[in-house]
This record gives structure tokens, C-alpha cells and sequence, in this order.
């Protein structure tokens, strides 16, 4: 997999990720402490609402941005960005109201709801082998597993030095390094050259994302692996606390167990998607992990908490399955659009999956409350399996090449002539020649 880095453009935009993702870990933990210094107890509801404000920023703004940088050069919009993020990191040790804290939060997330989809949509052009591409993925769900493992232990160090405000500025300075490493990178061009309104730029992305059958089950799947990631991140310091009697070190060691499950998958999956498409390797992770998340609620209800070392191993492959869902994603983006369209429907599936999150962070946290750990256990995996069997049924298997027929196009149309005639068969991607997705021939 490391065999990828030996491409110079990659591994230059991958480090430029792994730097970016630090300075993401560091502000994490320093926006905790932060909002604890202005709100005391109450910082939990503080770290809450910037959360939600993150999550807002993802699913409102990312279609409104990507359509007004859509005509930028690509390498400008990443480092503009990355300034913003930047300027953001260094203002925060300076607030001192929750209200300051919560209007650049959004300033910060509406610049990454910026950037992320239009990095994601410039590596599969970078890349255009799709094995190779299949390696970047997990390379990159490696990067986001690690960042998570390794940011706690990273400020818990600089924390022995520095006030939690120096985390600021180690955030600072990942975004700046980050913003370095892209100005050093020559990036492929933007290849839409179609003047298009602003409402139809806003809403092309949406529109070929939600007429595609395999992105529609994409969806679905990612709300499946979302309601039981969200069990996980919003629940498992109230499992290891409250039903395990440990403290941080215990928490630390159960999302170091999931973390490593995710790593796991993100490290076989290049060899076992060579050899298996994406949708069969998608909807058994997902069944499984539905199944996994309801029959350990079951067998909490029933019969009482696992024991520690088991509850670890379930944790472990709860995260190898989540990451099994979510890795192949790019893989169908990239197949699933026309260059020109990829950064539109990167930026739809950046705001429709999070748009998933939106919903299970706040439900796992109710019914944790409203029903118990073993009830919430169970609404999560009745979600996640209602969400894998509606996957199963929107992403059917279909033929690589489908016969349809043109009806609209005038006779001299290029389509038609490089496809010689109205009724031919080719490989079908949802753009001006194909409103709809052709299901009867």
C-alpha cells in the first residue's frame, strides 16, 4: 500500500492531509478546555452546539461553497481554505465568550466544508488507475484512524509544556504546513468548462448523486455505518464509566480497539476489493454490522454487560465492518461521474453523509438516555439494518454496460454518432445527455 507514496503529487497532497488532520486532533482537545475555561460545567452543552454547528456547516454550506469556487483553480480554493482554517486556529486563544467560540467554529468548518471535497475529488484525477486509487482510500482511512489514536497522546505531551492555548497554535501551524505542501503541488486543471447557473452549480452534485442507483445505496449504507458509529463515539464513555466502573485509561483502550478494527479493514480491503466488486463487499460489511450492533444489545438486555476483554473484541469488529462501509465510497464517486461533474458529487456525498451523522449523533444520545445502553444498543441496530436492507434494494446488481435509447437528441448529437445511433449500450453515468438512470432498456 506504501507503494503509492512513491507517486510525487500524492504524497505530497497525503502529507499535506496528515498534517492537517494533527492540527484537527490538537484543536480538538484544546476546544474542550477552552470551553470548559469559559462555561464551566456547563461545557458540555458548549462542545454540543460547536459540534452541531460543524454539522450544519457540512450538510448547508458544502453545496453553496462548492458552487461558488467551482470555476477556481483547484490548488488556489485548497490553499485559501487552509489560510482561513489558519487565521481561525490563531484567533481562538484570544476569545473569551462562547459566542466568539461558536461564529469561527463556523468560519473554520464552512472552510473545510470547502476544502475536504474538493481534495477528495482531485485525487482520483491525480490518480487515475483505479487499484492505485483503491490504496489511496485506505491510506487515507489509515490517516483519519491514526490522527485519532494519535492526537489524544500528542497534546496530552505538549500539554506537560505548554498551556492548552499552544494546542491553537500547533493547530495553526499544521494548517499553515499544510497550505505549504499544496503550494508546492502542481494540481490537474478544472475540466468543466460549461457556463452553468449558480442554482443548477448548487444543485447539480445532489441531482446526479440522488438519480444514481448505486449512490443512492451508498447513502443508505453510510446512514447503516453512521448509526452504529455514533453508538460508539456517543456512547462508549458512558459503557466503559458507567457499566465497567474504568476511567480514561479504559475509554482510551475501547476507542483504541475500534480504531484498530478500522485500521484492520483499511488494510486488507485493497487485496479483497482486487478480487470482489464494491457492492457485495459494502452490503455484507453493513448487514453484518447491523447485526453485530443488534446482538449485542440483545445479549445486554438479556443477559448483562459482556465482559471487558469481549466487549474490546466486539468493539474491534465494529470498527473493522465500519470501515468496510465507508472505505469503497470514493471508488463509486469516482465511477459514478463524469470528470468534470466529480467535484459536484464529492461535495454532495460530503454533505449527505454527513446529513446521516446530523441525525444518529442526536438519536444515539436519547435513547441512550431514554431506554438504556442495551435499548439504545438496539434502536441503533434496528436503524442501521433498516438502512442496509433499503440499501440492498435501491443498489441492485446490474450489468457494467446498459442498452437505452435517446429519443431527445438530434440526429447529428456526438453522443450519438461516437455511439453509433439512437439505441446503444455503454457504461451509464448520470449527466446532460442522461437525465434519468435507464432501467427499462
Amino acid at each position: 500500500m506504501l507503494a503509492i507514496l512513491r507517486h510525487p503529487t500524492f504524497a505530497r497532497l497525503f502529507a499535506a492531509q496528515i498534517v492537517a488532520l494533527v492540527g484537527t486532533g490538537l484543536l480538538t482537545i484544546a476546544l474542550g478546555l477552552l470551553a470548559y475555561d469559559l462555561a464551566g460545567p456547563q461545557a458540555g452543552a458548549v462542545l454540543g452546539m460547536a459540534y452541531t454547528i460543524k454539522m450544519v456547516a457540512y450538510v448547508g454550506l458544502s453545496p453553496v461553497m462548492g458552487a461558488l469556487v467551482a470555476r477556481l483553480p483547484r490548488r488556489a480554493v485548497l490553499i485559501a481554505a487552509d489560510l482561513i482554517r489558519f487565521g481561525v486556529a490563531l484567533c481562538l486563544p484570544f476569545v473569551d465568550s462562547v459566542a466568539q467560540v461558536y461564529g469561527l467554529i463556523f468560519v473554520l468548518q464552512a472552510a473545510s466544508a470547502t476544502f475536504t471535497p474538493t481534495f477528495q475529488a482531485t485525487i482520483p484525477d491525480i490518480l487515475t488507475d483505479e487499484a492505485e486509487y483503491t490504496r489511496a482510500l485506505s491510506l487515507s482511512r489509515l490517516a483519519y484512524d491514526l490522527e485519532n489514536l494519535l492526537s489524544p497522546a500528542l497534546a496530552g505531551a505538549l500539554l506537560l509544556f505548554v498551556s492548552y492555548s499552544g494546542l491553537f497554535v500547533g493547530t495553526a501551524l499544521g494548517f499553515l504546513l499544510s497550505t505549504l505542501l499544496i503550494w508546492q503541488t502542481s494540481l490537474p486543471g478544472r475540466t468543466d468548462t460549461k457556463e452553468r447557473p449558480f442554482l443548477q452549480r448548487v444543485t447539480r452534485g445532489g441531482w446526479i448523486y440522488l438519480a444514481t442507483p448505486r449512490l443512492r445505496g451508498l447513502l443508505a449504507y453510510n446512514t447503516a455505518a453512521a448509526a452504529a458509529g455514533a453508538f460508539v463515539l456517543v456512547n462508549s464513555v458512558v459503557m466503559v464509566r458507567e457499566t465497567y466502573g474504568l476511567g480514561e485509561t479504559g475509554l482510551a483502550v475501547a476507542m483504541g480497539a475500534f480504531g484498530a478494527g478500522s485500521m484492520l479493514s483499511a488494510l486488507l480491503l485493497p487485496r479483497l476489493l482486487d478480487q470482489v466488486p464494491d457492492r457485495p463487499v459494502m452490503g455484507a460489511a453493513a448487514l453484518a454490522l447491523s447485526a453485530l450492533t443488534l446482538l449485542h444489545g440483545a445479549v445486554f438486555w438479556l443477559g448483562g454487560a459482556l465482559s471487558w476483554p469481549l466487549f474490546l473484541g466486539v468493539w474491534m469488529l465494529t470498527g473493522v465492518l465500519y470501515s468496510a462501509v465507508l472505505t469503497p465510497s470514493g471508488r463509486l464517486l469516482r465511477r459514478s461521474a463524469r470528470s468534470e461533474d466529480r467535484p459536484a458529487v464529492f461535495t454532495a456525498h460530503f454533505a449527505l453523509s454527513h446529513a446521516c451523522w446530523l441525525v444518529t449523533y442526536p438519536l444515539a444520545g436519547w435513547s441512550g438516555v431514554k431506554f438504556g445502553l442495551d435499548g439504545s444498543l438496539i434502536v441503533m441496530g434496528t436503524v442501521a439494518l433498516a438502512a442496509t436492507l433499503v440499501g440492498r434494494f435501491l443498489w441492485q446488481a446490474a450489468p457494467a454496460e446498459i442498452e437505452h435509447e435517446h429519443t431527445n437528441l438530434p440526429d447529428d448529437h456526438p453522443h450519438l454518432i461516437k455511439h453509433g445511433g439512437r439505441r446503444h449500450s455503454h457504461a451509464i453515468v448520470i449527466d446532460d445527455e442522461h437525465h434519468v438512470w435507464p432501467t427499462q432498456g
